[in-house]
């Protein structure tokens, strides 16, 4: 009943709490005094007129007192330890204040009944207070989801307090392996070791693991999540120190687990005069600047202070969007470079020059490209046209133009292809060491190429893909059980291309260190077992996200390579590989390129096929053709031809 009427209290307008606030300290403020006296001597043996006027003075003067002091202004079920030390202070005045006042009007009165008085007081403000945040607590814990903060440092101290104020997390333990903090009390919650973590989460049916590590390095917070992989609970975590320092987040900003942290990749520095070099005060042009690897390089470009950022991109909406991006982070970071949006196809020559020229292009960063596999296997004339043409066309307009440096973004899928979009990428490839030996000794654009695996957060990753499928209750679908690929980050990305663009003396292909390749099997399965949920399957039939597997789809190979031959070497920066591959004249490339042009104006797929196989490109298709246009023809020709047959035998 008392609780009930105390919760009530908690839901009328604040100006009344604050009036029952007052009412409710002089009670306490009397009843102290009159305990105070009681505790020393009979109360009756003291009781004059002169000591009623000194408890109603001391009773105003206090209550203005904690008033000036802010004790009104303390939300009762917030409250922590800087009101409980106004309390505490409030309490000696209000004693201080009762020996002035008996002082004045002559009062009798013992003299340790002021030291009793303070005392009383204290327990009865500070202990009621306590109480009803205990009350409070208790009845809102109850409705909230039990966690566990793994981490009992500073930042798992300030979370802890940030949820126990909260109304949807209850920090039920913390964990440490810190052994100095095990079986000690951080913020009213018990820290325990490691071993103990799977009892206390069975205890307290705990559905949430907090990691508060954001100063751990990746590989300790790899080894970390391998360990809760097996648990029965959502493992979700806190900023890391960058973004608690900046002050981008806050630390009970909570987010799911990245799949940086399951890598346990460790950033490297970028070595600045490389990551200068082609950049600070020069005109840079970046194409595909709406993609995944496009606008990354056109974020990091910016910080190093360009005199104007070219975006070339053929997407109005991708475009649109980076550009509004990149003037917001100009505006934020108060820096000055020249925007400027361009609207049109890599394969538009004129154009191409005539931006190149009015600009004054001194470095171009090429990233666009169609990259999605499957989707070239069925649209073989556009990925090869977009990919092999349009990388030509940049690249000799940049050469008429004299463009310094010409970067071209490539792939690990252009190593001995199995499908098209890595075949025309590894043409691109030729396309570029042409040109640099064509050059070679000459004051020209220096070309090199970027070689790198997948990238984590791209339209293309299979990591949203799973996200959605584990939040939609499954199945979570993959291709095949054994297929393992490379990961990076965007970020990480850019900035290695953009190094390794600077190291570029002509034709060299620069390989991307991606760490080692990921099973994607395993990677689905540390991701659902994260999210608090298990795998469904025979020796689990009971569990809650089924993996299922599709087969191969066209063009798509089991394991990704970066290297086609061993002839590599190491450069100045440690994940970055130089390597001299296999090329071919400009002459038999021309050659080879006006009998693909022709064929894909045919449309004969079957040709364009050939023409790949027989060029020293690796190429190894994995699947029959795949191309739309094709396979749809077919199917006419072979209904026209029955239906001939058939009017023949009628």
């Amino acid at each position: 009943m008392l609780q009930d009427l105390i919760f009530r209290f908690f839901e009328i307008p604040r100006v009344y709490k604050r009036v029952i606030s007052v009412i409710v300290d002089t009670i306490f403020i009397t009843v102290a005094l009159l305990s105070a006296l009681m505790i020393r001597d009979k109360v009756e043996s003291w009781l004059s007129l002169e000591l009623y006027y000194s408890i109603g003075i001391t009773i105003v003067c206090t209550i203005v007192v904690w008033s000036r002091l802010g004790l009104y202004r303390a939300v009762i079920r917030f409250i922590d330890t800087k009101a409980l030390s106004t309390i505490f202070v409030g309490s000696l005045i209000s004693g201080v204040l009762l020996v002035i006042a008996s002082y004045f009007l002559k009062a009798s009165m013992p003299r340790s009944v002021p030291f009793i008085y303070s005392s009383v007081l204290l327990i009865f403000v500070g202990g009621s207070r306590l109480m009803i945040r205990g009350w409070i607590n208790a009845k809102n814990g109850k409705r909230k989801t039990p966690v566990v903060i793994y981490g009992a440092g500073a930042s798992g101290r300030q979370l802890g307090l940030s949820l126990q104020h909260g109304a949807e997390y209850d920090p039920v333990a913390f964990i440490d392996d810190n052994r100095e903090l095990q079986n000690t009390m951080v913020s009213s919650i018990r820290v325990h070791s490691s071993d103990a973590l799977l009892d206390i989460i069975s205890k307290h049916q705990a559905k949430k693991l907090l990691l508060a590590l954001p100063s751990a390095g990746a590989k300790r917070r790899k080894a970390l999540l391998n360990q809760l992989e097996k648990l029965p609970v959502e493992v979700l975590t806190i900023p890391g120190s960058a973004d608690l320092v900046s002050g981008k987040l806050q630390v009970d900003t909570l987010r799911k687990v990245d799949i940086v942290d399951l890598l346990g990749r460790e950033p490297v520095e970028p070595i600045n005069h490389l990551f200068r070099r082609c950049i600070e005060n020069k005109n840079v042009m970046v194409t595909g600047a709406g993609g995944s690897i496009g606008s990354e390089l056109c974020r990091q470009i910016i910080n190093q202070q360009p005199v104007s950022l070219i975006l070339f991109e053929a997407s109005e909406l991708a475009l649109y969007s980076v550009e509004k991006e990149l003037n917001e982070l100009l505006a934020k970071n108060e820096l000055s470079v020249k925007i400027v949006p361009i609207l049109a196809s890599v394969i538009d020559r004129p154009l191409i020059e005539s931006v190149m020229k009015q600009f004054s292009i001194n470095t171009i960063y090429h990233a666009a490209a169609y990259k999605h596999v499957p989707i070239v296997e069925h649209n073989v004339v556009s990925g090869i046209r977009n990919n092999v043409w349009g990388t030509m066309t940049c690249a000799e307009a940049a050469l008429a133009c004299g463009v310094e440096n010409f970067v071209l973004i490539s792939t690990d899928k252009a190593v001995r292809p199995t499908n098209v979009m890595g075949a025309s990428k590894r043409l691109a490839e030729l396309v570029l060491q042409a040109l640099a030996a064509t050059n070679s000794g000459k004051p020209a654009t220096n070309f090199s190429m970027v070689r790198f695996g997948n990238v984590l957060g791209s339209s293309g990753s299979v990591v949203p893909l799973f996200k959605k499928l584990i939040s939609e209750g499954g199945p979570v679908t993959i291709t095949h059980p054994d297929i393992t690929r490379f990961f990076m980050t965007i970020p990480e990305a850019a900035q290695l291309v953009i190094q390794a663009g600077a190291m570029g003396l002509g034709g060299e292909v620069y390989v991307l260190d991606m760490g080692k390749s990921v099973k994607i099997n395993d990677l689905a399965r540390k991701m659902v077992h994260l999210s608090g949920l298990t795998v469904k399957n025979e020796s689990n039939p009971s569990g809650d996200i089924e993996i299922t597997y599709t087969g191969l789809r066209p063009g798509e190979k089991l394991f990704e390579e970066l290297l086609i031959g061993e002839n590599v070497e190491g450069t100045e920066h440690k994940r970055i590989m130089k390597a001299r591959e296999i090329s071919m004249s400009w002459d038999d490339l021309q050659a080879l390129l006006a009998k693909l042009n022709s064929a894909m104006e045919e449309a004969n797929i079957a040709q364009v096929r050939e023409l790949l196989l027989g060029a020293p490109l690796g190429f190894n298709p994995s699947s029959e053709l795949a191309d739309c246009l094709w396979i749809q023809k077919s199917i006419n020709n072979t209904a026209s031809a029955n239906d001939k047959e058939h009017l023949r035998v009628v």
